[in-house]
């Protein structure tokens, strides 16, 4: 029996971003971004209701400032003390996991999407979905990037303009495109 492009997305495989089903989350969730981005910032309290209403799940103390767009949205788990700045974009067709006392500066990406190096992969419209997973007590600063698949560990300082293509561990401060170790934080 043949797999549907959501089990091929939910087992790790390549699938095609056509697929109706993957195409309508897309368009829901836009939706439901256009409103939160509707919402003044001096209403953080009918923000944070529709970004409970976006996220598969919230701890409390859930801050969101706009513009927030999101691929499906209810991938997107993060705990306690979360706060997000402007300009927040996750593609979470696979899950991004946040762990409490997550911050993040403006203008930053997550993503959990890849597509194929060669021409023929992309012409097909494939996309291949692998999860972000940030652990607790994490900072990451404005304009980064952190890119599919990859494992930020707790306490870690994420400087502004990196870009994260591979695993962090606990307790240390990196930057850099890509981002590289630059030393250790003492908690």
């Amino acid at each position: 029996m043949e797999k549907t492009e959501m089990q091929k997305l939910l087992d790790g495989e390549w699938y095609r971003l056509t697929d109706p089903e993957i195409a309508g989350r897309k368009t829901s969730s836009a939706t439901l971004c256009q409103d939160f981005n509707a919402i003044p910032e001096n209403e953080p309290e009918k923000q944070t209701a529709k970004a409970r209403e976006i996220f598969g799940s919230a701890g409390k103390n859930l801050t969101v400032h706009s513009r927030l767009t999101v691929d499906y949205g209810k991938n997107i788990h993060v705990g306690d003390n979360f706060l997000s700045n402007y300009n927040l974009t996750i593609l979470d067709i696979a899950p991004v996991n946040m762990g409490n006392n997550v911050w993040i500066g403006p203008d930053t990406d997550i993503y959990t999407v890849n597509h194929p190096l060669t021409a023929k992969g992309r012409k097909q419209r494939l996309g291949i979905g692998k999860p972000v997973n940030i652990g607790n007590d994490v900072w990451i600063g404005g304009h980064c990037t952190i890119c599919p698949g990859v494992t930020i560990g707790n306490g870690v300082v994420v400087a502004a303009g990196a870009v994260v293509t591979k695993n962090i561990p606990d307790n240390v401060l990196v930057g850099g495109v890509p981002a590289k170790v630059i030393k250790n934080i003492e908690q």
